[in-house]
């Protein structure tokens, strides 16, 4: 199969290792070949965050363009897969052609647990990990129960996870609690963004954590940030490094 790798701006930008963790876990997948097509550009997010749609349009056509003629397209960030998936439709009008072309449309983790459905995974990561369930990748995109629906327990994070060889997952008290980044929600809101971020931090070392990752490195970085202000005695890491066998 044909899997375009979609690579958000600020991994791009700032956490260009995550991006090469993608690629490698994908590549080592058999019957998968990656291609990263440079035509891409942003999503769109942070301009539906702030209420742009019609800004988000040629952002929108841009990406369903460079990306066309794949089978998938692959992303290690929850927010912006669904952004593409759930909003799209909004802003160019919804139609069966765009429904099919966004429902390619995969974030990483789900696309190795639901198209995929690896069950070995060649890595080992001898830490003590938190899981990190960002809001997107839990309430738009179904990657694990949220509390307020009564589904039975599930995450696909961890699931994935548990495939690596020496890794301990620790339980939290409040396994779907919002760090408080929320995009530009961090921006208009400072001072509550980081009440809920050292909030969710305190519910990690509580557990005992040494690595705190997730599906979103946009939460990781809002957390890490405020860890290293603090000089808090934890690590984070993206799932896509920790499948890839990356050691802190």
């Amino acid at each position: 199969m044909r899997v375009g790798l979609f690579v958000p701006c600020y991994v791009d930008q700032f956490y260009p290792d995550v991006a090469r963790a993608t690629l490698r876990v994908l590549e080592s997948q058999p019957g998968v070949k990656v291609d990263f097509p440079l035509s891409q550009t942003c999503c769109g997010q942070p301009l539906l965050n702030s209420g742009m749609s019609k800004d988000c349009i040629p952002l929108a056509k841009n990406f369903l363009q460079a990306f066309s003629g794949f089978d998938y397209v692959v992303c290690p960030s929850g927010s912006c897969v669904s952004a593409v998936r759930n909003h799209f439709g909004e802003i160019l009008g919804e139609s069966d052609s765009l429904r099919l072309e966004v429902s390619r449309v995969y974030e990483f983790c789900e696309f190795l647990h639901d198209v995929l459905k690896i069950q070995k995974i060649e890595a080992r990561f001898p830490h003590v990990v938190g899981i990190h369930q960002s809001c997107h990748g839990l309430r738009e995109l179904r990657l694990g129960k949220s509390s307020e629906r009564m589904d039975p327990p599930y995450s696909k994070l961890r699931k994935l996870l548990e495939l690596v060889r020496d890794i301990q997952i620790a339980d939290l008290s409040r396994p779907d609690e919002c760090c408080g980044f929320g995009g530009t929600f961090a921006v208009a809101e400072e001072a509550v963004s980081v009440a809920m971020g050292r909030d969710r931090m305190s519910d990690h070392l509580r557990a005992g954590v040494e690595v705190i990752t997730g599906a979103d490195m946009s939460c990781l970085m809002h957390l890490d940030g405020l860890a290293r202000r603090a000089e808090l005695p934890v690590h984070f890491r993206h799932v896509a490094e920790i499948l890839a066998g990356d050691i802190v």
